[in-house]
This record gives structure tokens, C-alpha cells and sequence, in this order.
């Protein structure tokens, strides 16, 4: 049974992973090509299942993973040049902003996000500003996105499932304001609570939802990395997951953010050069 901290549209039937998006629109437009795709994402979901090297929790013991405890050693430095950028927090984008299909679980502007990388797309002039959390994000295997993900009070992201189980989800807590039962992330049927400098690594194929009912801004270090699999089901993951690099969705993102980023540092150098 859920504590009674959830909220109750958050009890959500728990358990299983399904195949397929569950709360989030699919990550490519409907056409027979994308049938074909979508179906052979189903296959290989069922095919990560069965071969995982690490089994097939919802949440992850920390020490699974050897590499979590060299990230949350340094975390300081993360949160230090974090703190940089959220001097232009009001000029960050929503997350739906950059990826569109997010836009039915969040249509607000208080989930916000600083991205760094994601699915071999990188943001050239958000990772110089960040020198320090790429240097230590480069000591995950099979690292796929990071990015600040910034969730400012009041927000609460329904019940939804990742749209493919081939990688894991790692959040690390940078800022966690208090009160620690108004502020918390569900994952199939377990309460989660960020701590600073703490990881916490989840499946998110599993049905999950996240809120911030503090009235302070809520921020983790948000990856997503390859799910350990044996032969054949790693052949198949890395296939699928470099072929969505080249999916609507992630091209959408791409030439959003690229759109954003623009204007950011343009406004940045501008302001510089008016001080000079």
C-alpha cells in the first residue's frame, strides 16, 4: 500500500512494466513505418527483460552500480556550477519547450530543464558552461542524457512511463528544500525521497510520477544510461538506440534546443558587452 503522502490520483495499478507509452504521447508520428518501429520496440522490451545482467527492479540498489558512489562523491562541484546557471533560471526552457510530446504530462513553464546531452546530441556551449558535471558524467557507462532537470514549486508530472526500457534512469540530488514528505518520486509502487548528493537509480519503464509541493525549486542531475543486457539483447539495444537519434522526436528536440540556445547566449554576450 502507497503512504499516505501520495496523492490520490498517483495509486496507479503497479507491478509490471507495459510495453509501449503509457500518460506520454509516443516518441514518432503515426505511419506504417513507425507501426513497423514501435513494433519492434515492443519485441526488444521483452527481449531487455529477459536478458538483463542486473535483473529488473523498478528502483536499484546504488551498489549495483559501482560508478553511483564516484558521482555522488563529487557533487559539490556539480551543485557549484549549477548554481551558475540557475542565475538565469526565469530564461531556462520548459520542458516541453524543447521536447514537444512532453506536452501531455506537463503544459506548464515550471519544469525546466539545462541540457547537456542526449542520445549522441550535444549542446556545445551548455557543456562549456559546466565543465566540471560533463568531466564527471563521462564516468557512466553507456551514458546517454544528462541534464539538470529543474522542478519549481507546485509541480507535480502525473503517472507516465518512459517510452523504452533498454536504458535506466539515474537522478541526483543537487537542491532538496524542505519539507522532505511534500517533495517526493513514485516508482511503481515505492516512495522515493531525493537527498543532496545522493543517486537514486530507477527504471523508468515503470509507472512513475514526480512532485514539489514546497515553495522552493526542487533540482536533480538527471541521466539516462544503457541498461546492462546480455547477447543478444545488447546488439539490439544499441541498434535501437542510436537509430533514435534520427526519430522525429529527437530531431524536433535537437532544432528546439538549438533555437533556445541561440537566443540564450546571444542575450548573454549581449549583456557582457554592455558591461564592457
Amino acid at each position: 500500500m502507497l503512504p499516505d503522502s501520495t496523492p490520490p490520483q498517483s495509486k496507479a495499478q503497479a507491478g509490471a512494466q507495459t510495453f509501449g507509452t503509457d500518460g506520454i504521447t509516443p516518441m514518432t508520428r503515426a505511419s506504417r513505418v513507425t507501426r513497423t518501429l514501435m513494433a519492434i520496440v515492443a519485441w526488444a522490451e521483452r527481449l531487455n527483460l529477459r536478458y538483463s545482467k542486473v535483473g529488473n527492479p523498478p528502483v536499484f540498489d546504488n551498489a549495483t552500480f559501482p560508478w553511483v558512489r564516484e558521482i555522488e562523491r563529487e557533487w559539490p562541484l556539480i551543485r557549484q556550477e549549477l548554481d551558475q546557471v540557475l542565475t538565469r533560471q526565469n530564461e531556462l526552457p520548459s520542458f516541453q519547450d524543447i521536447s514537444s510530446d512532453v506536452k501531455t504530462i506537463s503544459t506548464d513553464d515550471h519544469w525546466k530543464t539545462f541540457f547537456l546531452a542526449g542520445y549522441g546530441l550535444e549542446s556545445t556551449n551548455n557543456i562549456a558552461a559546466c565543465p566540471q558535471t560533463w568531466r564527471i558524467v563521462q564516468k557512466i557507462p553507456g551514458l546517454k542524457t544528462a541534464m539538470f532537470s529543474i522542478f519549481e514549486p507546485g509541480k507535480h508530472l502525473p503517472a507516465h512511463r518512459g517510452p523504452y526500457n533498454g536504458v535506466l534512469r539515474l537522478h541526483l540530488g543537487l537542491i532538496v528544500p524542505e519539507p522532505r514528505d511534500k517533495l517526493a518520486i513514485r516508482v511503481d509502487q515505492q516512495i522515493l525521497h531525493w537527498e543532496e548528493g545522493k543517486a537514486i537509480v530507477f527504471d523508468d519503464a515503470y509507472n512513475h510520477e514526480a512532485w514539489n509541493h514546497t515553495d522552493k525549486t526542487r533540482v536533480v542531475l538527471f541521466v539516462d544510461f544503457v541498461k546492462p543486457l546480455k547477447f543478444p539483447a545488447n546488439i539490439i539495444n544499441w541498434l535501437l538506440l542510436n537509430i533514435a537519434a534520427f526519430t522525429p522526436f529527437i530531431r524536433e528536440g535537437l532544432d528546439n534546443h538549438k533555437a533556445w540556445e541561440k537566443r540564450f547566449y546571444a542575450e548573454a554576450e549581449a549583456l557582457r558587452n554592455s558591461h564592457s
